[in-house]
């Protein structure tokens, strides 16, 4: 893929998408004899269903589309063809009362797949069918791959292979990943399907909340997961091989369907070893060249991957003063910057480093969120300036050599998550670097820590790493769980300040 991706939006279709969704369906087709979408067929879909017809836009292009039904499905059945389920084309079987979302396509341009594109659809679809209080969601799915082993397997033994990765095939071995179950196998459902031998896999998803009240498709996420890197400081010759391990724990993290990764402060520092014959401030300052490119690959991976990364901090040279900065790199392609407003003694004195005056709140997915580096969490006005402005949670990527510096930082954050009634996220490095002045020594145990009442941990601590060990942590937090404590807690931090006797506010005027 040459283009560089910029954004990623997911939203409805609507009827000026048509010649992209077209241009689209005929790459990702390219070996289907059967008809496509005329323009027609996706002004109905839109009319009589527009939540259902879901576009996946790159840089404002359509690249991706899933288009569904709702069904009674008890008037079907599992034996059924894509003409009966369709109404021949007419969708005349669209039932707004139904029980059943019926995924009538999804295709994604070939050379934007592998960016986990579908996979947005797919949960897009799930959000969906929960939202819409429907029982599941059924389709009937292709076997492109089949006509190859035709004479040798039945498509029963082929899906038996494909299920245990003993077979590849480009469009069940994904749909099976995304949690969808096999129902049956149906024999002439598409008739134009040669690849597929005109056999098609009935497949399933079971809606646990049925029943249970919804989700809006575009509503903010209540139930948040969480993934920090304990980072093992090691030697690291390039920027591709920091990124090997990097793009290894994002893929990890990734995996587990975590809405964001925490990396620590510094942790590209092993860079620094090929300048380590200069002085200690011309090092971090040849270390920071490198930020702008960490920053765009992190950007790339947020989007392939399809998780919010906070990238922990880097150097940056600003006005030939020398900045610790780190970026929200969020899974649609968009990001911001934050910035160490407090360093150190050892920081001045060893680096030059100078301390920025940037505060700021950055919208997600997840809500609303707030990033301090390590020292900046020891001075509770920062984290409370950000609950003001409804933080939810509180990221503090760190970096200390000496357990009594890891203190500092763990205890501060501690308090600040009971303060300001949020969940604050650290993670910090770990291991040896003695080609590195300066860094030689690291100590950390990442944490997840909570407000001190009923509904959370009685000692606010929600998950903790191995101390010095390097390792992933991964953890769900409820949001929910904050405005009941917000509420009815049995102290209210937040709500209890007595601003008739003092208040706080930035001297530079109103939070970002």
């Amino acid at each position: 893929m040459s283009e560089e991706i910029e954004k990623v939006e997911l939203r409805q279709l609507n009827i000026d998408d048509y010649q992209e969704l077209r241009t689209t369906e005929e790459e990702a087709y390219r070996n289907w004899e059967g008809p496509g979408w005329d323009e027609q067929n996706i002004r109905t879909l839109i009319d009589i269903f527009p939540e259902g017809q879901l576009a996946v836009l790159v840089n404002d292009k359509v690249v991706g589309c899933a288009l569904s039904l709702i069904v009674n499905y008890e008037r079907f059945g599992d034996e059924h063809t894509y003409n009966e389920i369709t109404g021949n084309m007419t969708f005349s079987t669209h039932n707004p009362r139904g029980d059943i979302l019926y995924g009538i396509d999804i295709f994604i341009r070939p050379a934007f797949r592998g960016l986990r594109l579908g996979r947005r659809l797919y949960d897009a679809r799930k959000e969906l069918c929960e939202h819409l209080n429907l029982k599941g969601i059924v389709f009937g799915g292709r076997i492109p791959n089949y006509y190859k082993v035709a004479d040798q397997l039945t498509p029963k033994e082929y899906i038996q292979k494909v299920k245990f990765k003993e077979l590849y095939d480009p469009t069940l071995t994904f749909q099976l990943a995304n949690d969808f179950h096999v129902k049956k196998v149906l024999k002439g459902y598409l008739p134009d399907d040669h690849e597929s031998k005109e056999y098609a896999v009935l497949l399933g998803w079971d809606n646990i909340y049925y029943t249970k009240r919804g989700k809006q498709l575009s509503q903010t996420k209540t139930i948040v997961r969480l993934g920090l890197v304990q980072w093992q400081m090691r030697h690291y010759p390039t920027v591709d091989d920091v990124f090997e391990q990097v793009e290894y724990f994002v893929d990890a993290v990734s995996a587990y369907k975590s809405d964001f990764i925490l990396f620590p402060e510094f942790f590209n520092a092993p860079l620094m070893a090929r300048y380590n014959q200069l002085s200690e401030p011309e090092a971090i300052r040849n270390l920071a060249q490198y930020t702008e490119e960490c920053r765009d690959r992190f950007v790339q991976l947020a989007i392939s991957y399809n998780v919010n990364i906070i990238t922990g901090s880097m150097p940056l040279i600003r006005d030939d003063k020398l900045y610790n900065v780190g970026y929200v790199c969020r899974r649609n392609g968009t990001y911001d910057s934050y910035e160490k407003i407090h360093v150190t003694p050892d920081e001045v004195k060893s680096w030059g480093l100078s301390g920025s005056d940037k505060l700021k709140v950055y919208e997600t997915d997840c809500g609303k969120i707030g990033v301090l580096i390590c020292y900046d969490v020891e001075f509770p006005e920062l984290s409370r300036l950000l609950a003001e402005q409804d933080m939810k949670i509180l990221f503090v990527p760190f970096l200390t050599d000496t357990q009594n510096g890891y203190s500092r930082v763990r205890y501060c954050a501690r308090a600040r998550a009971i303060e300001n009634e949020c969940f604050v996220a650290m993670a910090g490095s770990v291991g040896n670097l003695p080609k590195v002045s300066n860094m030689n020594i690291q100590y950390a145990q990442s944490a997840v820590f909570t407000p001190c009442d009923f509904a959370f941990p009685t000692n606010g601590i929600k998950t903790e790493a191995t101390p010095n060990t390097e390792m992933i942590l991964v953890a769900d937090v409820d949001l929910d769980l904050l405005s009941e404590l917000h509420a009815y807690g049995s102290v209210r931090n937040l709500r209890d300040r007595r601003t008739d006797v003092f208040d706080l506010r930035l001297k530079s005027g109103l939070i970002e």
